[in-house]
């Protein structure tokens, strides 16, 4: 057979091709995910979720923890010790303006030895908060140069201070008749008190209030997300332990895994525990801000306000020349302590009357302002009602001492007034002063120690000892299902 004629040889078909192996979808398939896959997986799940919630509780309390430190032990006491050391310089003013008052008077030779020694406390006290507020600041650029100020200026107030009250002994004046060199003295002093020194201290006071004021409202916020986040990943945490739980149950028919039945149970233990600290830690928070800090701070001020005012007293009968501006000067800050809209020196204490006795018959009703309104509004504390009220009734006492020295000074009875504005025995405007400063003292005391309790509770709920059980509590969680998943898989080696 001829070439031509061969029927052509088919060709051969091609092999079967073997099928492309994926291994990116092997893990998708049903049959990929034997039991042991399966609870290494789950295992790692629960793992993760634990750590994460761990994480959360950690930072969450941490934070608290970190806030409450902030406010308890930095920014709040530093608020006040400069407000105290406001009120201490108030004070020597007001003790330095009494000794002039006295002049070379033999009748007030042993309350000028009493002033005098008040006069030198108050200048020790302001020398320790002023020592105590600097090394508090040393970390604010703002606070330092405020400091700064203060040093530089008190030791020349004080020079003038000494200086009046040299000139005085040596010009032997008249009761409330100082001589001309030592009022021009003591002008300068308290001039440099009003316009140098007490604005400084001031700026530190709002600057760490301010502190304290952002870092409550970022904690609070912080506290209430992180509650719920604490929530969500416990509840994760749970869930992954309960479905590994189950999977080990039904693959290897054990109705419990004693160590992931004692994870869970620590699981859950901590989670309600975390759950309480953070509320714990927002409830102690409101109560050492908002309800003790806030009126801390109203009192310090109203404190420092009324030795402003006392001083104020004693400016006017001193410095007749100023008499007008310091009448004024002792108004504006009796409006600063309990403000009564429209009112004048002169309808002050009747207007005052009414709007206390609404409030004694309706502690709902505090129809005045200023720092014992805003006191008055915040009451919280056992005894914090009654100290307060008796603050409202040893202010209003004191200001009808005031019209009272006023009135004796229009009528030419000088040395009466002076003698009356001094004086230390029941009744007179000093010995009522000294019952209104005793009243505010009280008031403050009491939310001073709830401050400090708050912020005690939270230093213990949230100390070392809290985060080295809430380390050992995830580490054994974290080993429990470890050790609760081990030996089934021993079973596939």
């Amino acid at each position: 057979m001829s070439e031509k004629t061969r029927p052509e040889t088919a060709a051969p078909l091609p092999a079967p091709r073997a099928p492309r192996h994926w291994p990116g979808r092997s893990w998708r398939s049903r049959a990929w995910w034997n039991t042991p896959r399966l609870v290494r997986a789950l295992t790692g799940v629960c793992l993760a979720a634990l750590l994460a919630a761990g994480a959360a509780t950690g930072t969450v309390l941490g934070g608290a923890r970190d806030g409450t430190d902030v406010i308890g032990h930095q920014a709040a006491p530093q608020v006040v010790r400069s407000a105290d050391l406001y009120f201490a310089l108030n004070d020597m003013d007001a003790q330095a303006a009494n000794l002039l008052l006295f002049g070379a008077d033999p009748d007030y030779t042993a309350l000028r030895k009493e002033t005098l020694d008040a006069y030198e406390q108050r200048r020790t006290q302001a020398d320790n908060d002023l020592q105590r507020v600097a090394e508090a600041a040393a970390g604010d650029a703002a606070g330092q140069r405020a400091v700064q100020t203060v040093i530089g200026e008190l030791g020349q107030y004080e020079a003038l201070v000494a200086r009046a009250q040299l000139l005085e002994e040596q010009a032997h004046a008249q009761a409330g008749r100082p001589s001309a060199d030592a009022l021009a003295a003591y002008r300068q002093a308290t001039d440099l008190l009003r316009q140098r020194l007490l604005p400084a201290v001031d700026e530190v006071t709002k600057a760490n209030a301010s502190v304290v004021e952002h870092n409550y409202g970022d904690r609070r916020d912080a506290l209430a997300g992180g509650w719920w986040t604490i929530l969500v990943f416990g509840l994760l945490a749970l869930a992954a332990l309960g479905l590994l739980q189950r999977l080990l149950a039904v693959r290897f028919r054990r109705l419990v895994n004693v160590p992931l039945a004692a994870a869970t149970l620590l699981v859950l233990a901590g989670l309600v525990t975390a759950l309480t600290l953070a509320s714990r830690a927002d409830h102690q928070l409101v109560v050492a801000k908002s309800n003790s800090f806030d009126s801390v701070i109203a009192l310090s001020r109203a404190r420092a306000v009324a030795y402003d005012l006392n001083a104020d007293e004693s400016r006017y009968l001193t410095d007749p020349a100023r008499a007008a501006a310091y009448e004024q000067s002792y108004l504006d800050k009796t409006q600063a302590f309990a403000r009564v809209d429209g009112a004048t020196l002169a309808t002050y204490n009747d207007k005052l009357a009414v709007l206390a006795g609404r409030h004694v018959l309706d502690h709902g009703q505090v129809g005045f302002g200023g720092y014992l309104g805003d006191e008055l509004r915040n009451i919280t504390f056992p005894g914090e009602q009654d100290a307060a009220e008796r603050v409202l009734a040893a202010f209003q006492v004191y200001q009808r001492d005031d019209r009272r020295i006023r009135e004796l000074n229009a009528q030419g009875k000088l040395k009466e007034a002076v003698t009356f504005d001094t004086g230390l025995t029941p009744g007179q405007s000093n010995a009522d002063f000294g019952v209104l400063s005793a009243a505010l003292d009280d008031t403050q005391a009491i939310n001073q120690r709830a401050f400090e309790t708050a912020v005690a509770t939270t230093d213990d709920d949230l100390g070392a000892t809290a985060v080295g059980l809430g380390v050992a509590a995830l580490a054994a969680a974290l080993a429990l299902t470890v050790l609760g998943v081990r030996p089934r898989l021993r079973e596939f080696v």
